[in-house]
């Protein structure tokens, strides 16, 4: 297979699994598991009611109050954007008999979201007695674009099974999982790395290639999680998925749209660091062609990463610094040219370029509908849109620099 069909190939399947995780028309879905616990009905009744006696045995829930008719208040572990405890107040209707419970709730108030992301959102449970115990019956119905937050519903909906059975057993549950473990990820960018490689070739050089842009992605991430933890976050993770590459996720909502500029830049801009260092190490020693292929990857990548999507971390930026439709567009456009010129500059092919800006226009078109907060992030001033925009400038100058250097004396 030519390198430029295993790059087109590389880049639809990408283009594919990005359209399926954000923005692929699902719909109305409803999630249905099913447990058998060794309790009796009355047990698991007040455990999975909200409108229960133990309600707060949940290990994201920190206390239940019930409210005036068939109202509750839920305060969670998880905090909103100033650090404080979430807030949700739940409508629960319930029927019940000596055996049997059926329950359904919807969340009427939340203080992190606007109510418009709870709209579709209902959550049934249903108890019967079976032989040995009692069987939950759990069902999710909410609209969905795109299957990643489908799925993390799924992962969590199984979690809170395993922890109430550990809180039957022992009195403590947990809700963590080995997703989350730096071993399982670790795993994960292994795995990445191997269904990178035959992309690059089956040799050696190709593993060395993939291995590259794996150790690109995660030092792009770590970039992230040092922003966030700048931030306040107090807990910071990454998530790594194959051949897409590695998500950075928070411990809180934003408050701020120069935190939501900051935390995208520097996914770049961490790596941006490293350029000057990189070229001064070749020019000191004149290593042989790993080092300029290494910073051609970690060029391009972050590079392409700066692009003025809406799913990209450039996309992220502009829309923070740039208030107005009109303003965003120039800057959108400037920043697309100065990319596309990188590209001439290193000589690739017209038509190349164009189809590139074909496939990324495509990329702009996926963005799915964000969470909305319930209120308004704190607006930039001045002095922060000028420090986001020198970053975002300077992020650009160095990757297409890096890639110009790297370039100019590996086809030289």
């Amino acid at each position: 297979m030519s390198t430029s069909l295993s790059m087109f190939l590389l880049v639809a399947i990408n283009l594919g699994l990005i359209w399926l995780l954000i923005a692929a028309p699902v719909g109305r879905r409803t999630l249905h598991l099913t447990r058998v616990f060794k309790a009796p009905p009355s047990r698991i009744a007040a455990l999975v009611s909200p409108l229960g006696e133990e309600a707060d045995w949940h290990p994201s829930v920190v206390s239940t109050e019930k409210l005036s008719g068939d109202r509750v208040r839920q305060t969670l572990s998880h905090p909103d954007r100033h650090g404080v405890p979430i807030t949700r107040t739940l409508e629960v209707h319930e029927a019940q008999d000596a055996d049997n419970l059926a329950c359904e709730t919807r969340v009427v108030d939340d203080s992190a979201l606007d109510a418009s992301f709870w709209k579709n959102y209902v959550e049934r449970r249903f108890l019967r007695p079976v032989p040995g115990g009692t069987a939950l019956t759990v069902e999710q119905t909410d609209r969905y674009r795109g299957v990643a937050f489908l799925l993390f519903r799924y992962i969590q909906l199984r979690r809170e099974m395993k922890a109430l059975d550990q809180w039957l057993a022992t009195g403590k549950g947990d809700m963590s999982g080995v997703l989350e473990s730096g071993w399982t990820q670790a795993g994960l960018a292994v795995l990445s790395t191997l269904l990178l490689w035959p992309f690059f070739g089956l040799n050696i050089q190709g593993l060395l290639l993939s291995t590259m842009l794996t150790v690109v992605i995660v030092l792009h991430e770590l970039g992230h999680m040092a922003a966030y933890r700048a931030f306040g976050h107090g807990r910071v993770r990454m998530i790594f998925v194959p051949l897409l590459g590695g998500i950075a996720v928070g411990g809180r909502p934003y408050n701020s749209h120069f935190e939501v500029a900051v935390c995208a830049l520097m996914g770049a801009g961490m790596s941006a660091f490293l350029v000057s260092p990189l070229i001064a190490l070749y020019d000191a020693t004149a290593m042989g062609p790993s080092l300029l292929v290494f910073l051609l990857i970690l060029g391009a990548f972050n590079l392409l990463n700066l692009l003025p999507m809406h799913r990209f971390d450039g996309g992220q930026v502009l829309r923070q610094v740039f208030s107005t439709r009109i303003s965003l567009l120039i800057a959108s456009f400037l920043v697309t040219l100065s990319i596309l010129w990188v590209g001439w500059r290193v000589g690739l092919p017209t038509q190349m370029l164009i189809a590139g800006l074909a496939i990324f226009t495509v990329l702009s078109l996926l963005g799915a509908g964000s969470v909305k907060p319930r209120a308004a992030l704190d607006p930039m001033t001045a002095p922060q849109r000028l420090l986001a925009g020198f970053g975002l400038y300077s992020a650009l100058v160095l990757h297409g620099y890096a890639i110009v250097y790297a370039c100019d004396r590996l086809l030289g």
